[in-house]
């Protein structure tokens, strides 16, 4: 069981600022995760396929196969802005310091 520190220190990890009432109820809900997970770990896996996907998934990609490339005019033509070729892209502002 998930207790109040535990999950004032979680919050306080997440820069999370939670209620007493939800304080209560995170450790019910996050103890219940955890209860689930710990009944996942005891079951006996070693004969189950490892998978990427929970269903069978045949050609999911079509093949690469090199296309021409799109014309510089019609890539730029709904650019805002236009510089050399290329789209124009507004230069970072330098960070604030304190």
């Amino acid at each position: 069981m998930i207790d109040r520190e535990q999950v004032l220190h979680v919050a306080r990890l997440a820069r999370l600022e939670l209620s007493e009432d939800e304080v209560g109820r995170m450790a019910t809900e996050l103890s219940s995760v955890l209860g689930h997970i710990e009944r996942i770990a005891g079951l006996d896996l070693d004969d189950v396929p490892a998978t990427t996907h929970v269903v069978q998934v045949e050609n999911a990609l079509r093949a690469d196969e090199p296309e021409p490339c799109l014309p510089r005019e019609v890539a730029l033509a709904n650019a805002p802005a236009v510089q050399d070729g290329g789209f124009l892209v507004p230069s970072p502002q330098a960070p604030v310091t304190p």
